[in-house]
This record gives structure tokens, C-alpha cells and sequence, in this order.
């Protein structure tokens, strides 16, 4: 490529208290929508993936956004917005509260169906979708789910609290493929450890897809160029969850960390300390086959767009230069 290919992925806070309300504020330009869209043009991505914005059926939400970028100058004509497990509900009692219709009784936490869902934006044509959002818990190989969930769900719940998806790019004519998903936060559950169970087996999902011989559709992964965009919701060295899971996927021989940073060193969220502080939980991470450029994350120290960032979330946004 003549210039190198920018990856970005952004945990915004794009998801309301109901149907229809974030769409509202982007079309108002309200304090968050308006925060958000001044970080994306900051990082100024060719392709980025966004998590915890919410999905509607006819796209509305995502296109309003689309909009807003074109009227500051950043086009993404191409978009993958496909609805998620999140609020869609299972008709179970997950919880075991007594209920079937709760927000912890979906196939990921969500209080109507769509919330805090995912897209991807992109500068260049969108080629084949794989969306993995309906692979069940049970069926991972050696999945966790027997053991903290309730027989009679088995047959229906998700592995996937939110969606996980192979998205093929055509960059100048070429394939590359972005793997994207928003892991379950291993917390919020009892001794158990349920959620981090969930968490684990959503990690080595990609772990299993990328070794190249178990897959969902029964295709094999076998793409040269590609990179993994999204929210693990694990940090290396601190906090809740089991790092094993994490530090197995970041040392895949398929994958490279290039540890983007910013002033504040390497987290990409900012949350109450000292628990559970400030982590490391977004990650963009480059196959081998490519040449990392250079890396960031979007976290000034002071002025206007720090000022934005505070605002628009509790993540940051992460990037990643590469060539190939």
C-alpha cells in the first residue's frame, strides 16, 4: 500500500435507556454524540470498529452517525451493523430471579433488544460477512457452559453476549479481514464466576477460529492479512477475570500486540480507583503478516479533545498503523 492502512476500535457510549434515544441525540448533537464524532475524526480511521452503540432494524441509528462524520469531513460509505445478542431474549431464566423477560435473562445484558450492539465503519468496500453471533454457549469445544447455566438454556443461550463477526475489507483490491467482538465483562455474578467463565470461552473463541481448524460455519480461517478489533474486557496483569484466556490469545503465533499508549500508559478505560482502576481492556491486534506502523491511544493529557474524551466514555479510543 502507498500509505499505511489506520485500524481503530472505539468502546463508545452510544447506547440510551430505550429504543430510539441515542438516535435522537445524534440527530441533536447532543453533549456525547458530539464528543464521540470529535474523536473519530481525530483518529481519522480507514477502518473502525465501535462497540455499546445501539442497533435498530432500519439502521437509522448508524446511518445518522454516518452523516455526522460526512459533515465533518470523514466519509465511511461502507458500514456492518447486524443486530446483536444483546436484549434479544432467550425466554429462559438465565438469572435465576424467578423471571424469563429480565435484562440478565437475554442472550447478553440488555434492557431492550439491540442495545449496545456493534458496527464496523470502513473507507473501502465491504466483502463477506461471517456473523458467529449464533453459535450457543454449549457448542465451543470445551465450553464452560454446563457448569453455570441452567439446563433447560443450554439448548438456546449464546456464547456471545454481545456478537463476534469476520468481516472481509477489500483494501485496494485485496482482502483483509477484521475479527471483531465485545466480550462479556467478567464480573457482575456470583461466586460462580459465570460472566467470567463466558468471558474466558469468548476469548478463546478467537483463539480456536484463528488456529485455522475448528470454525462455526464450518469454513476454516485461512486469511493472510487481518487484524482483531474489539473489546476483550480483560486487562494482562489487574483486575477482575481470567487472564489466562487473554495472555493465551495475545501470545497466538498468528497475532502481534503492538501495545499502543498514551500519556497514561497503556489502559484504554478509565474507571474508579483504585477498583478497578484504570485497564487495559480494547485492543486492535495485527496479524504477523503485517508491518506495524505505528500505534496510540486517544487520551490527552489537557485542551478541547481531552475535554471530548472525558465525555464521550469510560473507554478510549485505540488505533494501529500497519502496512502490508
Amino acid at each position: 500500500m502507498a500509505d499505511p492502512l489506520r485500524l481503530a476500535s472505539f468502546h463508545t457510549d452510544l447506547s440510551g435507556r430505550g429504543p430510539g434515544t441515542v438516535l435522537r441525540d445524534i440527530l441533536r448533537l447532543e453533549d456525547v454524540p458530539a464528543a464521540t464524532i470529535d474523536i473519530i475524526v481525530e483518529a481519522r480511521a480507514d477502518i473502525l470498529a465501535l462497540q455499546d452503540i445501539d442497533f435498530d432494524a432500519g439502521h437509522a441509528t448508524v446511518t445518522a452517525l454516518q452523516s455526522a462524520l460526512t459533515e465533518r469531513g470523514l466519509d465511511y460509505p461502507h458500514v456492518v451493523s447486524l443486530r446483536p445478542n444483546s436484549g434479544w431474549p432467550t425466554g429462559q431464566d438465565i438469572d435465576g430471579d424467578g423471571r424469563t423477560d429480565g435484562p440478565r435473562d437475554a442472550h447478553g445484558y440488555g434492557r431492550f433488544n439491540g442495545e449496545g450492539g456493534m458496527a464496523v465503519l470502513s473507507r473501502h468496500p465491504i466483502g463477506e460477512v461471517r456473523d458467529f453471533s449464533q453459535l450457543l454457549w454449549r457448542d465451543l469445544p470445551d465450553a464452560s457452559a454446563a457448569d453455570v447455566t441452567p439446563e433447560e438454556a443450554l439448548a438456546v443461550l449464546r456464547l456471545h453476549s454481545v456478537a463476534a463477526w469476520d468481516v472481509e475489507v477489500l483494501v485496494e483490491g485485496q482482502p483483509f479481514h477484521i475479527l471483531t467482538s465485545h466480550a462479556s465483562a467478567p464480573v457482575f455474578d456470583g461466586p460462580e464466576d459465570r460472566n467470567g467463565l463466558r468471558n474466558a470461552d469468548e476469548l478463546r473463541f478467537w483463539h480456536l477460529y484463528l488456529d485455522g481448524e475448528w470454525s462455526p460455519s464450518g469454513e476454516p480461517f485461512e486469511a493472510e492479512h487481518f487484524a482483531y478489533l474489539g473489546t476483550l474486557n480483560l486487562d494482562p496483569e489487574r483486575g477482575e477475570g481470567r487472564r489466562y484466556a487473554l495472555l493465551d490469545l495475545l501470545s497466538h503465533s498468528a497475532l502481534q500486540d503492538a501495545a499502543p499508549t498514551s500519556p497514561f500508559g497503556p489502559a484504554t478505560a478509565d474507571w474508579a480507583d483504585p477498583t478497578p482502576g484504570d485497564l487495559r481492556v480494547d485492543y486492535v491486534l495485527p496479524a504477523r503478516s503485517l508491518t506495524v506502523v505505528a500505534s496510540g491511544v486517544i487520551w490527552p493529557e489537557e485542551g478541547p479533545l481531552a475535554e471530548a474524551v472525558a465525555q464521550a466514555s469510560d473507554h478510549r479510543l485505540v488505533w494501529v498503523d500497519v502496512d502490508f
